[in-house]
């Protein structure tokens, strides 16, 4: 199936909204790519703790949708709530792109600016994020429904195509090392830029199109503000508006603060992932409350909060990409590519382009499938895509194993590891967008995005976590050498540091010891890469395991 082929057999409003998502995502990806190293050679911050403020930012990013799908159910709807959005990313990669520019000359500043960027760039992608996504699922009729997997896999396309031409053009632009190997860090700010005007342009293309093709089958316009909705955008006996008591609204109030506080206190986790954890756990238990919800209603959104907790183990390794395989390509990587040395934030970009290559036979293939009635229940495509991340990492444990603290890694097995990835991400992402789509009581739509974006942010906050405790590369170690100091023996605690060698290492940002998960000291690479393999493979299996239950509580819906 080609895309000629697609666009005949899918609405045009697809194709729009596929535009509009493109430019965010070069926007996000793009910014992305760069974002952990800036923070690193410009802004001197450790890796630890740019792995804990990268999976904070990306965890925010996606608890923010709770807040947009409220606001555009409740009061501006979805196109005036994707408009303000994308104006805000781009304002907040302008205000990143200030930081870039001004760090040489007063680094608390450059600081202060990055904090107001990543929190503009969160409430932007907060509005956007759950009304574009929702939008998808009301061009198609009631009667083709079941087309929305492929649609949802077509749009996903659209995603990744914008994610591979944010991670090309941003680091080319931004990722600049010279001949010797010294990065300019001061070119981070052109691959900012490029992203704020992307996300100006996607704006601008939504705003334009939206009327003429942004329309229901019957041709009224999607994504208006709620009170102009009618009888017809609603399935046959479904309610029109959600009924929330003043009771379940106090008590979810309360279970807030208190699993806050639990998360923050007891689990030991930061402010912001404890706001993350508390605030899913909360809304999901605000939308079953609802007395308005019907006994199928409820078993379909029980489904989609059983997938959303399963997707978090996906995200927490996929998100790597970012903070530790990105550190890894930097730090530990041969990017020798048929004779060019890849920038190492670029190194991502296989993801972007394996899933442009792949979405639409993804997409024909799961069309073929259910034309032989052969299709996969979604539960059971999200539990595939696990089960091949935990695989994608097993081969990478094994191709560091015997590294030792000089080797490097060739950069195919990143480029394997990659496309295993995409391979599970189009598995499980699209399918997951495309079954609230499916599942989600109409009234609820955008607020059960904002739930299962909320697993997102679970599983990027996870991610912060599990990437914090990457044990030091072999830069570190080489850095260490030089300083004197064998840094191996500091690990294995078999020297005592004086307070002047200890003082040399920090500043030097050279780990001290190694970090410990769930009580087990992680002393190589091969023990932090099993970590995913681990939480990953336990999660697909349990999930394949509970699909046939989770097929019937979704009432006939594949």
């Amino acid at each position: 199936m080609d895309i000629a082929k697609s666009n005949s057999s899918h609405p045009k409003g697809l194709w729009v909204l596929f535009g509009t998502e493109m430019w965010e995502r070069f926007n996000f990806y793009g910014m992305r790519a760069l974002l952990t190293l800036f923070m690193i050679n410009s802004l001197g911050i450790i890796e630890s703790e740019t792995s804990i403020i990268y999976g904070g930012f990306l965890a925010l990013c996606y608890l923010t949708p709770m807040l947009g799908g409220f606001i555009a159910d409740k009061y501006l709807g979805n196109r005036n709530c994707i408009i303000l959005g994308g104006s805000l990313m781009a304002i907040g990669q302008f205000v990143l792109f200030s930081s870039a520019s001004l760090f040489d000359q007063n680094l608390d500043l450059a600081k202060t600016l990055l904090w107001v960027s990543l929190g503009i760039i969160i409430f932007g992608n907060g509005f956007f994020k759950p009304n574009i996504s929702s939008m998808v699922g009301s061009l198609y009729p009631k009667q083709e429904k079941n087309k929305l997997d492929s649609a949802f896999t077509i749009f996903y396309m659209g995603i990744n195509l914008g994610a591979f031409l944010g991670q090309l053009i941003c680091p080319l632009l931004g990722d600049v090392k010279s001949v010797d190997g010294v990065r300019d860090i001061h070119a981070f700010r052109w691959g900012f830029l490029a992203a704020s005007l992307a996300m100006m342009l996607g704006t601008i293309t939504f705003f334009f199109l939206k009327n003429k093709y942004v329309v229901t089958p019957e041709g009224r316009p999607i994504g208006g503000l709620p009170k102009n909705n009618t009888a017809e955008d609603f399935e046959e006996g479904e309610a029109q508006s959600a009924k929330f008591s003043s009771k379940s609204i106090i008590v979810a109030v309360l279970a807030f603060l208190v699993l806050g506080l639990a998360f923050h206190f007891a689990a030991g986790q930061n402010v912001v992932y404890s706001l993350v954890y508390a605030a899913g756990l909360t809304l999901a238990g605000l939308i079953i409350s609802d007395s308005s919800i019907t006994k199928i209603e409820r078993d379909r959104i029980l489904v989609i909060y059983v997938v959303s907790f399963f997707v978090i183990f996906f995200w927490a390794a996929f998100e790597q990409a970012g903070s530790s395989l990105t550190f890894i390509a930097d730090n530990q990587t041969d990017r020798n590519f048929f004779g060019w040395i890849m920038p190492p934030s670029m190194v991502q970009i296989f993801n972007g382009l394996f899933i442009v290559a792949m979405a639409v036979p993804f997409s024909y293939l799961w069309d073929k499938l259910r034309g032989v009635g052969k299709e996969p229940v979604s539960p059971l495509k999200q539990a595939m895509g696990l089960v091949i991340i935990a695989i994608s990492y097993f081969i990478l444990a094994h191709n560091v194993k015997d590294l030792g603290n000089s080797g490097l890694l060739a950069i195919k097995w990143l480029i394997l590891l990659y496309f295993l990835q995409t391979c599970g991400e189009l598995c499980l992402s699209p399918i997951g967008l495309s079954l609230v789509g499916k599942l989600a009581p109409k009234r609820f739509a955008s607020l059960l995005y904002g739930v299962f974006f909320i697993s997102n942010a679970a599983g990027y906050a996870l991610a912060g976590t599990l990437g914090s405790i990457m044990p030091a590369t072999g830069d570190k170690f080489k850095k260490a050498e030089e300083l004197g100091i064998n840094l191996q023996d500091v690990l294995d605690k078999k020297v005592s540091l004086t307070s002047a060698q200890t003082e040399l290492l920090t500043k030097n940002q050279i780990p001290l010891a190694n970090h410990s998960f769930a009580g087990f000291e992680i002393h190589n690479l091969y023990e932090f890469f099993m970590v995913f393999v681990v939480l990953c493979g336990i999660a697909g299996i349990l999930l394949a395991v509970i699909s046939p239950k989770l097929k019937k509580m979704m009432h006939g819906i594949n």
